[in-house]
This record gives structure tokens, sequence and C-alpha cells, in this order.
């Protein structure tokens, strides 16, 4: 027959346990959260910086891809610049007050927005640099006005969306300070997940697969070198944007849906593992949309010759001689050619 003394020490031993599942949860935040912050930060900062030093100085923001790949770079940057905030918070506590508070999770979400609607722009954008080649050659003038005019809705309507975080944003004490959206009801903070995630997620992929999907096509029926680069490169654009932003965006709607879920451990940790990944797209993004570019490898072997870096020389002139090849490997179909002139 039980006893009181046996319930009292299960009790104790449940909350010994639940103390330790929660300490164990912390300890692994200040590890795995500051190592990803830190290493997403000095990567994509790097990469992001170099994208608008070769776009804006070398380039000189020429054509409308150039507009989007500036906006995609600043709101990227802008993203990055409140990861050091939040990897301080995750090995501390939070330590900036409310206001900061409001001011970061309002540019990170802006800046989500912001990345993920001009991604969706880049791919229309490409739709029309391949498929409708010969139109988009010439009316790139009205493109490029009718590109900065998008840029600028782009921007418009992310701060808009992003002003439940400027205004719910607060610090709160519970073990520790944090900073997060405290929002007046349940369904205010349902509606602006919902939101976030058909805007910032479902509603770019769909684009993404639509339009790839009929440029792939397009080149499968041209003939030349640059037909399987182009679509190796889309391949991974569609790939990795799925696999680093599906995850976490699931969990975002059970979440919405079912607040006890935040009761389960596992989940915690799915969280936390799935929005590191996410933010590993903004260091990513240069990679995809310039760094393997026939333009950035040109301007590239320029910077570094312009340095004397010695120990490049190889590479660059490797660089020239691939490039060289492929525009003699080149075929006579007008969207071939434009697709080779084209960064993808």
């Amino acid at each position: 027959m039980a006893t009181e003394d046996d319930d009292y020490d299960a009790w104790i031993s449940a909350v010994s346990d639940q103390d330790n599942t929660h300490e164990m949860f912390v300890r692994f935040n200040r590890i795995f959260l500051v190592c990803m912050y830190s290493v997403t930060c000095i990567f994509g900062v790097s990469g992001n910086s170099l994208v608008l030093i070769i776009l804006i100085f070398y380039e000189k923001v020429k054509v409308l891809s150039d507009i989007f790949l500036v906006s995609l770079a600043v709101a990227d940057l802008c993203f990055l610049c409140t990861l050091p905030f939040w990897a301080y918070s995750a090995a501390d506590e939070w330590i900036f007050y409310t206001l900061p508070c409001k001011v970061i999770r309002g540019l990170y979400t802006v800046n989500l927005y912001g990345s993920m609607l001009t991604l969706t722009c880049i791919t229309i954008d490409r739709y029309f640099a391949i498929v409708q080649a010969t139109k988009a050659h010439v009316n790139q003038p009205k493109r490029r006005v009718w590109g900065t005019a998008v840029c600028v809705s782009v921007w418009v309507l992310s701060l808009a969306f992003a002003m439940p975080q400027f205004i719910f944003s607060t610090e709160v004490q519970y073990d520790k300070k944090i900073c997060y959206a405290k929002y007046p009801s349940k369904h205010a903070h349902m509606f602006t997940e919902i939101t976030q995630m058909v805007l910032g997620f479902f509603c770019p992929i769909v684009v993404m697969i639509i339009f790839y999907s009929i440029i792939v096509k397009t080149l499968f029926k041209a003939k030349g070198f640059h037909k399987h680069k182009s679509l190796q490169i889309i391949f991974a654009i569609v790939v990795t944007f799925i696999f680093t932003q599906t995850p976490y965006n699931l969990l975002k709607i059970i979440r919405a849906m079912d607040k006890y879920v935040l009761l389960d451990n596992t989940f915690d940790y799915g969280l936390v593992i799935t929005e590191a990944i996410a933010y590993l797209h903004s260091c990513l993004n240069p990679v995809l949309y310039f760094f393997i570019g026939v333009k950035f490898r040109k301007n590239l072997a320029k910077i570094l010759k312009k340095f004397g870096c010695v120990k490049h020389q190889q590479a660059i002139k490797q660089w020239q001689t691939t490039e060289e090849d492929g525009s003699k490997t080149g075929t006579d179909t007008h969207n071939v050619e434009e697709t080779s002139i084209y960064p993808l």
C-alpha cells in the first residue's frame, strides 16, 4: 500500500527529472545555437558583403537581375546582423531591454519577408530571361524600371507584415530574461504565424516550382554546354530552399495549432535545430545565386589580381580557361545564348 511518503518521493523524483531535462536543453541551446549562429553570421556576412562589393563597384548594377541580387544581399545582411544578439541571448539571457527587442525581432521579420519575396522575384525574372529571352532583351529598360518598383514594393510589404513583431515583441522574465512576441490573443498569434508561413514559405515555393519547371522544360529543348550546368544550378536552388525551409515551417504550423506540443522535449529540440537550419539559407544564397556565375568568377579574379594574391593565379587561369571553353562549346540557339549570358 502506497504511503504519503512514497507519493512525495515520486513527486520529488518527477520534479528532479524535469529540472534535469530543462538544464540539458538549456545547455544544448548554449552550445548548438551559439555555434550555428556564429558560423552562419561569419560566412553569411562575408559572402553577402562580397556580393554587394562586386555588384556595386564592378558590375555597376547594370541589369534587372543585379537589382534583385542587391536587394537579396541587403535583406540577408540585415538579418545576419541580428544573429549576434540571439547568440548572446542563447548563451546567457536577453540583456538588451524591450526597445532593442522590438527593433531586432522586427528587423528579423522584415528581412525574412524581404529575402523570400526577393527569391520569388528572381525566379520570375529568370523565367523571362530564359523562356521569353527575345522579349526580355528588347524590353530591358522597362524591365529595370518595373524591377526597381517591385523591389520597393517588396520592402514596403515586408515592413507592413512585420508590424506585429515591432508592436508585440517585449522582454519577459521567466527563469531568465527572453525576447519574444507576446500577442494579445491566441487568434492574433495564429493569424500572424499563418500569414508569415503563407507569404514567407508556401507562396515562394509554389512560384519557384512552377516557374523553374517551365525553365527546365525550355532548357531540355535547347542544346549546348550551358544547359547541363543551368539544370544543376536550378535543381540545387529548389532542393536547398525546400531542405532548409520546410522542416521549420512545418513545426511552426504545429506550434501555432497546438501549444501543448511545447511541453514535449523532443519538439523543443526539433524546433531549435530546424530554425538554425532555416537560418543557414542566408549564407547559402550568395553561393546559389551568385558565386557560381561566370560574372562573379571574372570579377573575383580581378579582385584577387588587384590585391596581388599570387596563390590564386593558377585558379584565375583555370577559371578563364573554363569560360573560354564554355563559350566555344555554346550553340547557335538564341535561348541558350541568353541562358549562358544570364548569371545562373
